[in-house]
């Protein structure tokens, strides 16, 4: 077996080993956690609570029994019910709970809900309240929200601190074939490998093991080459480099604890840009090295950059993704970010300076970290 080879099976082997670890030591506390808890009502007045719920998640229905019982407790009328399709994934749902006058909106799914669900509420006077059912829960991940526990879910979203975050808007272009589509993302963004990881994961293997999975096809597609792209920071001059992939994150804390953007935040009115151009297993060895050590010394392999605007061009189209989500090819991606567009229901307030508080945006901030050259990629 190649070194490189085996390196990078060692570092997976770590990551498998300490998500299982987890699951199987705090199963059974988190059980009794969740069974323990009491949902209690607030002193404040009473408020309209709708619910945006993906129906085949295996823990919908007890989603729907606790909330429920969260409302009646709290003396308020029964929440409001919207089950999402194939074709309507939440967004017109979230809208019609808005109509209804909801003073709260819980998005109960995976992260493809809550973006829908997050794409309605953004301006809107209404706070999103999240109840992770699906695999990643990115967003409820970066907010330290309460995972794998209903009753804390819900908790946070009836009765938690409020908290505005910024939101990351897009364009996909394809020239190709001429479509032209707009979204949104909370959390990450990227077009190259990582869509292409997502894309090659399996159905079946997610089902089982949930996150893993996209180890095993992130594996199986780390050789292989790099694309020319172009990219564009800000009004700085566009860099042409050949890289696997472009990264445009929101913030930037990952499953097993990994925080793959140190320097991101959720509401700092920047976007956080990461440029990954291994050729080899090796590199990407040295990449994963660097990310779950958090070693600060420069690695020409993977650039961080800060902006507020980011354009990424590619002569052929190219697979992108969305908070895990596919978002089909594109031959270019402009991205910005909607600074502090949307209330959500925090479990607590986040500490100064922490991961998640709020920093004021300047110049300085927008350039490479460790302050490199202006204006150029290495």
């Amino acid at each position: 077996m190649p070194a490189e080879i085996a390196v990078i099976l060692l570092l997976t082997t770590a990551v498998i080993a300490s998500l299982t670890t987890w699951q199987v030591m705090s199963r059974r506390d988190r059980r009794l956690v969740a069974a323990a808890r009491v949902t209690r009502p607030v002193a404040a007045a009473d408020q309209r609570v709708a619910m945006i719920i993906n129906p085949i998640k295996s823990q919908a229905d007890s989603a729907r029994t606790i909330l429920g019982a969260a409302c009646e407790i709290a003396g308020w009328e029964p929440p409001l019910i919207f089950e999402t399709t194939v074709e309507s994934p939440g967004h017109r749902q979230a809208q019609q709970a808005l109509e209804a006058g909801a003073d709260v909106v819980l998005a109960a799914g995976g992260d493809g809900t809550v973006r829908e669900v997050a794409r309605a509420l953004a301006h809107a006077p209404a706070a999103m309240g999240l109840i992770p059912l699906g695999t990643g829960n990115l967003l409820a991940r970066n907010l330290g929200l309460p995972l794998n526990d209903l009753a804390g879910s819900v908790q946070a979203a009836l009765h938690g601190s409020e908290r505005r975050i910024d939101m990351g808007r897009l364009v996909l272009e394809n020239a190709r074939t001429g479509d032209r589509s707009t979204s949104n993302f909370l959390v990450m963004g990227g077009i190259g490998l990582d869509a292409e990881v997502i894309a090659a994961t399996r159905d079946e293997l997610k089902r089982r093991v949930g996150w893993l999975a996209y180890s095993e096809a992130g594996v199986r597609l780390l050789p292989g080459p790099r694309r020319r792209m172009r990219i564009q920071l800000d009004d700085e001059p566009a860099q042409v480099r050949k890289v696997r992939s472009v990264l445009f994150a929101n913030t930037g804390r990952l499953p097993a604890g990994i925080d793959f953007i140190p320097s991101a935040a959720v509401d700092d009115g920047m976007l956080d840009i990461v440029v990954l151009s291994p050729r080899t297993v090796l590199g990407w060895a040295a990449v994963a090295g660097k990310i779950v050590t958090r070693n600060r010394r420069d690695l020409p392999l993977i650039e961080y950059r800060r902006a507020r605007k980011v354009t990424v061009s590619t002569e052929d189209p190219t697979i992108t993704q969305l908070d895990g989500d596919l978002t089909g090819a594109a031959t270019s991606v402009s991205v910005t970010v909607d600074p502090h567009c949307l209330r959500v229901r925090a479990a607590d307030p986040q500490p100064p300076g922490g991961a998640g508080s709020t920093s004021a945006a300047s110049p300085a901030r927008s350039r490479l970290r460790r302050r490199p050259r202006a204006g150029s990629f290495r």
